[in-house]
């Protein structure tokens, strides 16, 4: 069983939605370098996009600036779609990021073209709107999808800091959205990232 087997409803606009909607349960396949935090298991781009989305709804009173918290969700919900044919990409590892952009604009090209013209146009603008990260709701969510991992690395003991051999300076960098979008937020960041240099979770460089 699979896609093959749909059954054609004899509107092709409906057909290409609910076919998209399949095709985007490839989401639960691809899994992440961050563990769930019981440590049973690395987590799959579904439920980290479910999570963010979550997130958005709960943290708005930290941000500076005023955002849409309905158009944060949106972007947080599509914002990993493209991984389905790029795949996940972690975000310590320099050489696979070099050409992160290409890959991702490939596979956006190949699933957004799978829905009707104007809700692929949609989807995919949010998409490239987060990417830039340059509007207050994207910045608001790209802190909620820095966030959501860190928090699961202070509560497993830094596991993808170790395993990767990542440094306190690169995760400063990624977290610096947050240190500039949401400060008492980013007080928290700060506190754990020296508790886990004590432990030995992070090097100082």
């Amino acid at each position: 069983m699979g896609i093959e087997a749909f059954l054609a409803s004899g509107n092709d606009r409906l057909d290409r939605q609910l076919k998209f909607s399949a095709e985007i349960d490839k989401m639960t396949g691809i899994f992440r370098r961050t563990l769930l935090v019981d440590g049973s298991r690395r987590e799959n781009d579904a439920e980290h996009s479910w999570h963010i989305a979550m997130m958005a709804m709960l943290f708005e009173e930290y941000a500076v600036e005023k955002v849409d918290v309905n158009r944060a969700v949106q972007m947080c919900v599509v914002h990993d779609l493209v991984e389905i044919y790029a795949g996940d990409t972690f975000a310590y590892n320099v050489k696979a990021n070099e050409d992160k952009a290409e890959r991702e604009q490939a596979a956006a090209d190949q699933l957004f073209g799978q829905l009707p013209e104007e809700q692929g146009t949609m989807i995919r603008e949010l998409w490239e709107e987060f990417d830039a990260m340059e509007t207050n709701d994207a910045k608001y969510a790209a802190c909620l999808d820095r966030l959501q991992p860190f928090l699961h690395n202070t509560l497993t003991g830094g596991h993808t800091w170790v395993e990767s051999g990542t440094k306190r300076p690169a995760v400063e960098k990624r977290m610096a959205i947050l240190k500039e979008f949401m400060p008492e937020v980013y007080q928290w960041i700060s506190a754990n990232l020296d508790r886990a240099e004590e432990n030995h979770w992070l090097s100082a460089d």
